[in-house]
């Protein structure tokens, strides 16, 4: 979000929209993060969740009773909701929901998990009221963030729509058909589904294939790749460390349980990595979504935005394990796709971010393959 976005709307606007959708989202964070106290759950984490909890309330209060100015108290609000974020995580991590049933159905809802998404709203909140984007610039974000998560939705939906349009004419000539085709298949449909994807969204957009930033790579952007490589899996190693420090159980990616299975695929997955997944998946997460979330966000806030819709749909890929194992992975598919998502933003090439993705996933094949093997 650019600080020019406080004269996208009228400040008296901002400072009364944004605040208030920030004190009901605060405050149903910090209900949510007391249900497991009243419970009689005595674990320091969710203690500290609900005192950040409360002080993003005491904060958006604070500015609409004009005790503290709109940039401290989105500051404050916004920094607080993190660490909700962080501490609510956790504690679904260590198996604390305070699960509540619906009433008149048979469903129950991890109360916490609640705190944990509204917490993330809050905070988004609290960076808006931060730069005094009022209620145009709130609602020209919002529609912009729900369409390009639709079309990174899409973009993970089309595979199996392809797969399934292509096999009637195809897999008859593949049959009996192996583990390995399969796979090679797969994972062409998927190439194509996003090219279909990213086509229908530059057609809607009235844009053209100039919108699609494919260079030859400069000196500077070889840098980038090499460079980029390392500080990626500095990256990885950094969160696993902390992970590991602190006792966070993370999910297996889906991948993993076939390499236990097969580990030959994953020498076919070596190559797929750097000719197909890297680039395609770069395509659509960074060069179509990032790119076009510059319109109306900063550059690293539309990198962060763009992070979080491309972690979120992993969600099925780590679906192996609980709740707060799924989330604690797909928080480390995050902080990745923040380094990808920056090196896309400092080169302006979509060749850079893919190869380092290709040949990240391309290591990280190869290393299951010798662990199974």
């Amino acid at each position: 979000m650019t600080e020019t976005a406080r004269t996208d709307d009228a400040a008296p606007v901002a400072s009364g929209v944004v605040p208030g959708i920030g004190t009901v989202l605060a405050g149903i964070t910090m209900v949510a993060m007391f249900v497991p106290v009243r419970r009689g759950v005595d674990d320091p984490v969710v203690w500290a969740g609900a005192a950040f909890a409360v002080a993003a309330v005491l904060a958006f209060l604070a500015q609409r009773h004009g005790f503290l100015e709109g940039r401290i108290a989105g500051l404050v609000a916004a920094g607080s909701s993190v660490a909700v974020v962080l501490f609510a995580g956790y504690a679904l991590n260590q198996g604390v929901t305070a699960p509540t049933g619906v009433p008149t159905v048979t469903l129950s809802i991890p109360i916490v998990f609640v705190a944990f998404l509204t917490a993330g709203l809050t905070a988004a909140a609290g960076v808006a009221d931060y730069y005094g984007i009022g209620s145009i610039g709130l609602k020209e974000r919002s529609l912009q963030v729900v369409m390009l998560s639709a079309v990174g939705l899409a973009g993970l939906l089309i595979t199996p729509v392809v797969v399934s349009i292509l096999a009637v004419p195809v897999r008859p000539l593949l049959e009996p058909i192996s583990q390995i085709e399969s796979t090679v298949f797969t994972q062409v449909c998927m190439a194509i589904g996003t090219m279909l994807v990213a086509g229908a969204y530059l057609s809607v957009t009235d844009r053209d294939l100039s919108f699609i930033d494919v260079h030859r790579p400069t000196l500077r952007d070889i840098g980038w790749m090499i460079g980029g490589l390392v500080v990626l899996f500095g990256a990885l190693f950094l969160i696993s460390f902390v992970m590991e420090s602190t006792g966070v159980e993370s999910a297996d990616h889906s991948t993993t349980q076939r390499a236990q299975e097969s580990p030959d695929l994953m020498l076919v997955l070596v190559p797929l990595a750097i000719l197909i997944i890297g680039p395609f998946e770069e395509l659509l997460y960074r060069n179509v979504i990032q790119k076009s979330l510059y319109d109306t966000f900063s550059r690293p806030g539309a990198v962060a935005v763009a992070s979080v819709i491309f972690a979120a749909v992993h969600v099925l890929a780590y679906a192996t394990a609980g709740l707060g194992a799924v989330i604690a992975s797909l928080g480390t598919i995050f902080g990745l796709a923040i380094v990808l998502g920056t090196i896309y933003e400092r080169t302006d090439n979509l060749l850079v971010p893919a190869l380092i993705h290709g040949a990240y996933n391309a290591i990280l094949f190869a290393n299951l393959y010798f662990v199974y093997g």
